[in-house]
């Protein structure tokens, strides 16, 4: 029995690999042929399916994502012709006991097939979708986010992103929109969404990640962005995307077990190899001429990580840096990270006079979104603290330890609240 419930383990565990590592591209590769994205999900769907039930007793395949390409395709051929007209092996022949179906699975390199991911990303922006579902359809359909995730991070409910998910999708189908990367005319209005959602994928997978650590996700997203800005060659957004991945993933050794704040963490512990390639891939940016979103992104973090050469962290580069992002992406994050810098480089009192300012708004429910936004709610009890104000830095702290969903995030705020008393 323990040996069963052991191989059942293994199964369940290189199913779930698999999927972490391989849904998007193998997605890709069952939609391409096809344009219907939802056959291309539900033949994976039930691959997948069909591995825990097969594996266990043939077990695992020496190539899994091979056997569920091949799995998936023959449902997929299911779903096209008859029983009495198929001409793809009969599933049972595919279920990982040995046979020439077995061996015709381990000889097919699924990477050698192509990258389908980044055809896909762009099909996604299609000028036929909706703009405001590009980036969740290609979140969920080439990165593998289930609807409620996306729905969470966009702040809407899980039915209304689950049907226009399904509407987008219909919508590529009927329209017949080609997989394929644009041509340069078209890349103009279809690359933002592509760089949003692979800049998304990173920032869920460090959200969702146990101890923020990312795991394969991140790794996953800062191959497609370094993919996509080789592609592109002369695009320094994508250049800019890559290097922010690379400089902000290269802490994340430094987030293992209870959280830390970035100017505590330990610079021994972050990975040299991966700041030098995102200093690399900033360089590279910046030689395109037009400083956009996440070059700016990328260069904040690139003085973050300098901090492990000087031992000091520039804040009046950052106030420069912060200043510039606002301009060129005023995003509510944004500002409260410059409110952040601003009291640092200045004062407190300077940086909650930034914060007070944002909570002023004409309009009342952007004024309570901002006093909900955790960022806010956090910036604010350290600028307060730092002040020498306790009690309220103490009931901001735990405002902001109620706004948190990580749990080592959350933790670290209460302990916070705690020091500075009732």
């Amino acid at each position: 029995m323990d040996a069963e419930r052991l191989t059942h383990a293994e199964a369940r565990a290189a199913a779930e690999h698999a999927a972490r590592a391989s849904y998007g591209h193998l997605v890709a590769l069952l939609a391409a042929s096809t344009g219907d994205l939802s056959l291309a999900e539900d033949a994976l769907s039930d691959a997948f399916e069909q591995a825990l039930l097969s594996w266990p007793s043939g077990g695992v395949p020496a190539n899994p994502e091979g056997w569920l390409l091949t799995v998936a395709r023959n449902r997929q051929r299911d779903t096209w012709k008859s029983a009495s007209r198929r001409t793809s092996l009969p599933l049972e022949e595919a279920d990982g006991n040995g046979g020439t179906a077995m061996s015709a699975l381990d000889e097919l390199d699924v990477d050698a097939i192509g990258d389908k991911r980044l055809e896909l990303l762009f099909t996604c922006a299609h000028p036929a979708i909706d703009p405001a579902i590009r980036t969740p359809l290609m979140l969920q359909a080439v990165l593998g986010f289930d609807a409620a995730r996306i729905a969470s991070a966009f702040a809407v409910p899980a039915a209304a992103m689950a049907q226009r998910l399904v509407r987008a999708k219909k919508r590529i189908k009927a329209a017949r929109i080609p997989f394929a990367v644009p041509g340069r005319d078209a890349m103009p209005g279809r690359l933002p969404a592509v760089l949003e959602a692979v800049y998304g994928c990173y920032a869920l997978a460090f959200l969702d990640a146990p101890e923020g650590q990312g795991g394969d996700m991140a790794a996953e997203a800062l191959y497609l962005a370094v993919t996509l800005a080789a592609l592109l060659d002369s695009e320094p957004e994508a250049w800019g995307l890559a290097a922010l991945i690379a400089l902000s993933q290269a802490r994340a050794p430094a987030r293992r077990g209870p959280f830390v704040p970035l100017e505590e963490q330990d610079t021994a512990l972050w990975d040299s190899r991966l700041m030098e390639e995102g200093a690399s891939l900033l360089r590279r940016a910046s030689a395109g001429g037009a400083t956009g979103r996440f070059q700016l992104e990328a260069a904040i973090q690139a003085v973050h990580c300098e901090r492990a050469r000087t031992h000091a962290t520039d804040w009046a580069a950052l106030r420069t840096l912060y200043a510039a992002l606002v301009a060129v992406a005023p995003s509510l994050g944004a500002r409260v990270a410059l409110a952040a810098v601003i009291g640092r480089a200045e004062s407190p009192a300077a940086g909650l006079a930034e914060l007070d300012a944002l909570a002023v708004r004409d309009d009342p429910a952007g004024a309570a979104a901002v006093e909900h936004f955790q960022p806010f709610l956090a910036t604010r009890a350290e600028l307060l603290a730092r002040a020498g104000r306790r009690r309220e830095a103490a009931e901001a702290y735990n405002a902001a330890a109620g706004a948190t969903p990580q749990p080592a995030v959350r933790t670290y705020l209460l302990q916070r609240a705690a020091e500075l008393g009732p």
